[in-house]
């Protein structure tokens, strides 16, 4: 039996979206090594005329502030993960319950999270006044917990996929809620919760308003807080140096390649991450698409 071969058309299409993907990273990279100067004189390039690694030296004389937000940001991210996704799924199982009581409007409450916010004022007071979470590592990681467009795609894959006789046969043999949830319930949804786990994951990585909101310590400093400053302290430096040289005399400081730099250094965790996910990620895509 003559196995079906793959369209060429297909394959030269995805090469070159892989290109199109894998191509601002180089960039990126290019950037983050060239000469300030160079990049000043003749802009982005994919392969520039001058390199340097002044941009990466600058960035490595704050290394042990760089290094503690790292782990920062890495202890907040899987904590912050584990717990939303136990948070989001237990959330998601009860509302795909038709027997639950309290469904309609616990599903109507969450609606309305996903069109309305209480504003910036109410949110702060809440985290500062009431939980009293500011300058603690609870204030980084509380806040992104749970969202309503996560538990409406676990809600829909619970109902779409785990067929209730499973449930109801789990419970006929003597399980209860609790051992359906943990035993069958969580084993069989690794699509959904490698899905929502990499949206998770992606938005505790990249937050740093949170940091500049609660936190004043810099010691609890996220790694996109510490750069964002880093970059704003050095673009400041630059606009005062300049003040103090005249105009024929300007001071560059490698903005350009620090920006390119930092992004270099940011990105690293995601993309060890997604490799290992990737297969149950495109599975969790298909949460309640038409079966044929």
């Amino acid at each position: 039996m003559n196995q079906k071969r793959t369209n060429p058309i297909i394959v030269i299409v995805l090469t070159l979206f892989s290109l199109a993907c894998l191509i601002p990273f180089w960039l990126v990279f290019m950037i983050s090594v060239a000469d300030e100067n160079w990049v000043t004189a003749h802009g982005y390039s994919f392969w520039p005329g001058k390199f340097s690694l002044v941009a990466y030296q600058y960035l490595i004389e704050d290394a042990e502030k760089i290094l503690r937000a790292y782990g920062v940001s890495a202890l907040v991210t899987v904590i912050g993960v584990v717990v939303s996704l136990f948070v989001t799924s237990a959330m998601a199982y009860a509302l795909s319950r038709k027997e639950f009581p309290l469904r309609g409007a616990l599903s109507f409450y969450i609606l309305i999270t996903m069109l309305f916010s209480g504003g910036l004022l109410p949110w702060y007071l809440v985290y500062t006044r009431f939980l009293h979470v500011q300058d603690t590592l609870m204030a980084l990681i509380i806040p992104g917990l749970i969202g309503g467009f996560n538990v409406i795609i676990m809600r829909t894959f619970f109902t779409n996929s785990i067929p209730p006789s499973l449930i109801d046969s789990s419970q006929i043999d003597g399980a209860g809620e609790f051992r359906t949830y943990f035993s069958i319930i969580l084993p069989l949804s690794l699509p959904v919760m490698a899905t929502i786990g990499l949206f998770t994951t992606v938005s505790y990585w990249n937050d740093w308003f949170t940091s500049l909101v609660f936190i004043q310590n810099e010691k609890l400093f996220s790694l996109q807080y510490l750069l964002t400053k880093t970059l704003m302290n050095a673009s400041f430096l630059q606009t005062i140096a300049n003040k103090a040289y005249s105009s024929t005399a300007q001071v560059t400081t490698p903005l350009e390649s620090i920006r390119m730099a930092m992004a270099m250094i940011a990105i690293g965790p995601l993309v060890l991450v997604f490799p290992f996910l990737q297969k149950y990620f495109v599975r969790g895509l298909t949460v309640g698409a038409v079966k044929g």
